[in-house]
């Protein structure tokens, strides 16, 4: 019987029946046949009605497990700089102080097409909102952040994989490297606010406006010499650190009295290199796995600074150990060990990156545990010191916009008081930044450097004094070798024995 002789009560009544026959169907196939099995007959017969596909599509991820995706970065910085085609419609548009160009963003979906060697490439943006996939802080399972997931698709024709892969691929690295270098802007990047560092940005940042060089560094001139060739040499040695098998990095201390010039030199460093500034506040880190997390979300050719790193933390370990601390008098919420502080500096996880510098500073040397220090951790001890003559005279020229001139009596007698007095460069420059007169802020100088020079005679003495009190109460130790006066003096402090 044909279809247009059966009745539409007929007809009805065969639909129905074929649905019910292929409800049941599926419902076996549900009840007998594992997931991946179906999936896979589903696969193939969806293959015979699908038209055979030229096209290759290569997935570009954000990120490559815990590490980021150096293709996408760069896929990302070149890409930026043909974002003309109007299937684009949202862009993000943002300018930061002090940068002469703004930056333009995809803000979301986008298609791009570029051409190389004839061949036509399709790239595509995409971004999801992946709030299946929270953010979880693991010490009290708060969520946090709706993770975004971002990635590129680059489609071309089959038959030119190998050209993209081989030719095409590197042609994206080298012209990324070469936008990134021309429009460099330094940043100086701090922990956010979230405690989770599994977060996909645990680092948040503000393009670093310090304006220190080694031109305005009022240091020691040789030091300053050597500073300079060290870290010329340390980034042409890619290939004699793989040669040696060393990680490519390069450790430093800064140390010495507060007001001496660490910050600068650090800006300095930066700025000269063009490196940006990872500054890693310890004490804010509470596990040494959080410190291996945060190491792997920085960047190549940065600076990792730990500011005052004897004051930051008391480190859990040899330390305690020494003194008859046990672990847990520390803070609950602190777990960072000695020994993880090394494996971050100088350990297995320290060798996941390229071309990183590692910075400490400290008022006091004495107080770090020697194992901080050895070479191979801080390549190069780098002393601080009171001002010296040579660092007046560069302060002189950026500040008062002169030459130094020894045969001026002004100059003379700044000069005669620094060759006596223990003055930090901080102290000098802000008695120059008191007036615009040449004579009026040598003579403000000279007058503050005579203060400074009393008031220090006057702790020299006050100082004498103490040593003196302490050898007098040694010498009225009794023969059982305890003080009659039940006190002793221990680092100008009084302790009750």
């Amino acid at each position: 019987m044909n279809l247009s002789e059966m009745s539409p009560a007929s007809l009805f009544t065969a639909c129905v029946s074929m649905s019910a026959s292929i409800m049941l169907f599926q419902t076996m196939l549900n009840r007998v046949l594992p997931h991946e099995v179906k999936n896979y007959i589903f696969a193939r017969i969806s293959s015979y009605f699908t038209p055979f596909s030229s096209t290759i599509t290569l997935i570009i991820e954000e990120r490559d497990g815990m590490a980021s995706n150096e293709v996408y970065n760069a896929a990302e910085i070149y890409l930026y700089n043909k974002i003309i085609d109007p299937d684009i419609q949202y862009f993000k548009v943002s300018k930061c102080s002090k940068e002469p160009n703004i930056r333009v963003k995809f803000a979301k979906c986008g298609k791009i097409v570029d051409f190389f060697r004839g061949i036509e490439l399709i790239w595509r943006f995409v971004s999801e909102d992946s709030k299946n996939i929270p953010d979880i802080d693991s010490d009290n399972n708060n969520i946090l952040v709706s993770r975004e997931k971002h990635y590129f698709e680059l489609s071309f024709h089959k038959k030119y994989k190998n050209e993209i892969l081989n030719f095409y691929i590197p042609f994206l690295l080298k012209e990324a490297k070469i936008i990134r270098d021309e429009k460099k802007v330094v940043k100086l990047y701090t922990l956010a606010c979230s405690s989770s560092y599994s977060s996909i940005f645990p680092w948040d940042f503000i393009n670093l406006e310090h304006p220190s060089t080694f031109d305005t560094l009022a240091m020691d001139l040789e030091l300053k010499k050597a500073i300079i060739e060290d870290l010329d040499r340390f980034l042409k040695r890619k290939d004699f650190y793989k040669k040696v098998g060393k990680a490519w990095k390069r450790g430093y201390l800064l140390y010495g009295p507060p007001g001496t010039g660490k910050s600068s030199l650090i800006a300095a460093m930066a700025n000269y290199l063009k490196f940006d500034i990872y500054d890693l506040e310890l004490s804010s880190v509470k596990r040494d796995s959080d410190l291996r997390r945060l190491l792997l979300r920085t960047t190549n050719r940065s600076i990792l600074v730990v500011e005052d790193i004897d004051c930051s933390i008391e480190l859990i370990d040899r330390r305690t150990a020494n003194h008859g601390i046990h672990p847990h008098f520390f803070p609950r919420d602190q777990k960072i060990t000695l020994a993880g502080l090394l494996n971050f500096i100088d350990g297995l996880w320290s060798s996941c990156g390229d071309e990183r510098i590692i910075i400490f500073t400290t008022n006091n040397k004495d107080k770090l545990d020697p194992a901080l220090l050895r070479p191979g951790r801080m390549d190069m001890h780098i002393h601080m010191s009171y001002l010296t003559i040579q660092g007046f005279k560069v302060l002189a020229e950026n500040y008062l916009q002169v030459q130094y001139d020894y045969s001026n009596q002004r100059f003379k007698e700044v000069q005669d008081l620094i060759e006596e007095v223990q003055v930090t460069p901080a102290e000098v420059a802000e008695e120059l930044m008191k007036s615009d007169d040449v004579e009026v802020s040598l003579g403000r100088l000279a007058r503050f450097l005579k203060r400074k020079m009393i008031k220090n005679d006057e702790k020299g003495i006050e100082i004498q004094k103490r040593k003196k009190m302490k050898s007098c109460d040694h010498s009225t130790m009794n023969s059982n070798g305890k003080l009659t006066e039940g006190e002793l003096w221990s680092n100008d402090k009084v302790v009750h024995a």
